[in-house]
């Protein structure tokens, strides 16, 4: 491999030593050697006149200027080789990398789409396309022309199998993977992306054979989860809640989980098990945010005096949470719109006994406690 490189940098600055005699063959092949690209950028700029229209030197320049990270000088030299000798192909992906590298990808995508036009067949523009858009169609698109050219290449297989699978196409991406893998029986990549599609096909069978292969290379929690999922269907519930609970001692339990843990017990008939599982499965289901949104929306209807929605919102946070913002909104709403002393003075002991209580909430605590001196009065 060295001598290769050393054969090929050998090549790349003898392509260029006609034009110069001055050229220090040795000092560029060990700049080229040593990664100095900058250093080698500006050796060359010093030999040749900026006005050159060579063609090798040019380009030359403009490689050691793109990776010494000089984006901007390595896309006006390769801007002067495309008008100098335009639709080269190398010239076209050259400004399409500088492009998408400073953030620029309608840039990337306008000369990738002249290399498509020049030749309808190169797999790489295709699949750099796919990279660059953001609609799923076009997407689809492009990795699906890449895919027909090079279907055994495991990037494209990958990516073309993840978009039909969001798009609920399930054997199309099955088939996607299965030639890939086909052609490389080692990626494990391929094989972990191909279990939970073929669950959705039922193939539990072939999931619990590839996934206990999987396993063995490494306790990956998503192969894990889909191994679990197909010895439920299988039916073989024991084996299924030993892997949810190793998911557990990983702490990558979640709602799905906990779920299929809780009807693994209920098949068992260990119904004290599976209720357990399924408080849990309720809880993981349950956002901590939930009481402070339901505490939003009572807010909104209640700026919109739309008294009973804003009563129905905040009781269904307090549902969820004893969240102290909403009990002392409910004691100011029963107690100032709604003239329910009895009521507001309930929800102004609620929040007067939360444990959440901090420095910030004094101002509250001591308008509540001079109500309530006041509903003595009365």
């Amino acid at each position: 491999m060295k001598k290769l490189s050393f054969l090929l940098l050998f090549t790349l600055i003898s392509s260029i030593c006609f034009a110069q005699d001055a050229l220090d063959k040795e000092k560029l092949l060990e700049l080229y050697q040593t990664q100095r690209y900058a250093e080698a950028a500006n050796y060359l700029s010093t030999l040749y006149p900026a006005e050159t229209n060579d063609i090798k030197v040019l380009t030359q320049i403009a490689y050691c200027n793109m990776m010494a990270g000089k984006l901007a000088d390595a896309e006006k030299n390769y801007h002067k080789i495309n008008e100098l000798q335009p639709q080269q192909i190398p010239v076209l992906f050259s400004l399409a990398n500088i492009n998408s590298r400073r953030g620029n990808t309608k840039t990337a995508t306008e000369y990738l789409q002249q290399i498509i036009k020049l030749d309808s067949n190169n797999f790489n523009a295709f699949k750099r396309l796919a990279d660059y858009t953001d609609s799923t169609a076009l997407k689809q698109q492009y990795l699906q022309r890449a895919n027909k050219l090079n279907a055994t290449e495991a990037d494209v297989a990958f990516d073309l199998a993840r978009v039909y699978r969001n798009s609920k196409q399930n054997q199309a991406a099955y088939d996607v993977l299965k030639i890939a893998i086909a052609a490389d029986t080692s990626n494990l990549i391929l094989q972990q992306a191909l279990l939970p599609v073929a669950n959705l096909l039922s193939k539990y069978n072939e999931v619990a054979v590839a996934g206990e292969k999987l396993m063995k290379n490494g306790t990956d929690a998503n192969v894990v989860r889909d191994v679990a999922k197909a010895y439920f269907f299988l039916k073989n519930y024991k084996k299924a809640i030993s892997l949810y609970q190793m998911l557990e001692q990983m702490s990558m339990q979640n709602e799905g989980t906990l779920y299929y843990t809780s009807l693994c017990y209920r098949e068992l008939k260990n119904y004290e098990m599976a209720a357990a599982y399924a408080k849990r499965t309720i809880e993981e289901g349950i956002s901590p945010n939930t009481s402070a949104y339901y505490n939003m929306l009572g807010g909104i209807y209640d700026e919109k005096q739309q008294l009973t929605a804003a009563i129905t919102a905040y009781k269904k946070g307090l549902s969820y949470d004893s969240n102290k913002n909403i009990q002392y909104r409910l004691g100011l709403l029963y107690d100032l719109k709604l003239k329910q002393s009895k009521t507001a003075l309930s929800y102004y002991n609620q929040f007067l006994k939360n444990k959440e209580l901090n420095e910030e909430d004094k101002p509250q605590i001591a308008y509540i406690k001079t109500r309530m001196e006041e509903f003595k009065k009365k």
